[in-house]
């Protein structure tokens, strides 16, 4: 048990989100960025840098057949050539792409380390927009990927609209759970409030890296936003330019789920205070 008020042992990590535009149908470009934007965050000691949903690719593509030159396989060009990077800088990097694996088109995150690619995630919830109008919805579970000593989960946008799926990655023991995004005029609610909630609800850290600009007649919010285990913001950037957040996050903090707030008398665990037996619709 951990009182609430007690100061965190130093075992902090530093993670950033870069909060960017993004230039549909340039990968040079929008690689290139990335890898500048990694060289600051590094210099600033973050072991982890979030990019945006598909902030290799951009996003308003109008059909399958015009996206599907700008995918890739996982591994691939792109993995491999921030792989690289990330063993110059000794860090770690998730950013948004497309995969191509087969007759599919995935909208799709990676995780990269200095060793290469260590996992992926393949968007799962779909909203009728821009390249999510023809990408195959994700065919593989929720999950935790380690980089280094921190157990990430990765979702994409609008998969942060069900709180499913950031549940499963706790349970999965994720410290972290990062959604690249890609949030138009709308979302705006879901970019002051729901961060907060899903790290709330959770336990853990959790980050939204939106991109900014604008794409075929979409404008993009920025928002981006690092909450901590009690859904407080750490950082934000709540506006539509550019920007890098900045958190020093712990990840006992987050594995910790028991909180005490009056020893004997006030104490929560929004794990072991669970009712499965009752959420049994959710699954039908």
């Amino acid at each position: 048990k951990t009182s609430m008020n007690e100061a965190a042992p130093d075992n902090s990590l530093k993670i950033a989100g870069v909060q960017m535009d993004i230039v549909l149908m340039d990968l040079e470009a929008n690689l290139a960025a990335m890898e500048t934007h990694m060289v600051e965050t590094a210099d600033q000691g973050a072991l982890l840098t979030v990019f945006p949903e598909c902030a290799l690719t951009g996003y308003c593509f109008d059909s399958l057949e015009e996206a599907l030159p700008y995918a890739e396989s996982i591994p691939g060009p792109s993995t491999n050539r921030l792989a690289k990077h990330c063993a110059r800088l000794g860090v770690f990097v998730i950013y948004g792409l497309l995969e191509q694996a087969g007759e599919a088109l995935f909208n799709a995150c990676v995780l990269v380390g200095p060793d290469g690619v260590i996992g992926s995630y393949r968007k799962i919830h779909l909203p009728f927009l821009g390249i999510d109008r023809f990408t195959t919805p994700g065919d593989r579970p929720f999950a935790t990927q380690a980089a280094g000593p921190l157990n990430v989960g990765m979702n994409i946008c609008y998969d942060g609209s069900f709180p499913e799926s950031s549940r499963v990655m706790a349970l999965g023991g994720a410290d972290l759970v990062v959604l690249p995004t890609n949030w138009p005029p709308g979302a705006e609610c879901f970019a002051a409030h729901v961060i907060n909630t899903r790290a709330m609800e959770n336990g853990i850290y959790y980050v939204a890296t939106n991109r900014i600009g604008e794409e075929r007649g979409f404008s993009f919010i920025g928002g981006s936003r690092i909450c901590d285990p009690n859904g407080r913001t750490i950082d934000t950037a709540d506006h539509t330019d550019p920007a890098i957040l900045y958190a020093d996050i712990d990840p006992e903090r987050a594995r910790n789920k028991r909180y005490v707030r009056v020893p004997e008398k006030h104490e929560i665990d929004r794990f072991d205070d669970r009712q499965p037996r009752w959420y049994g619709s959710i699954g039908e």
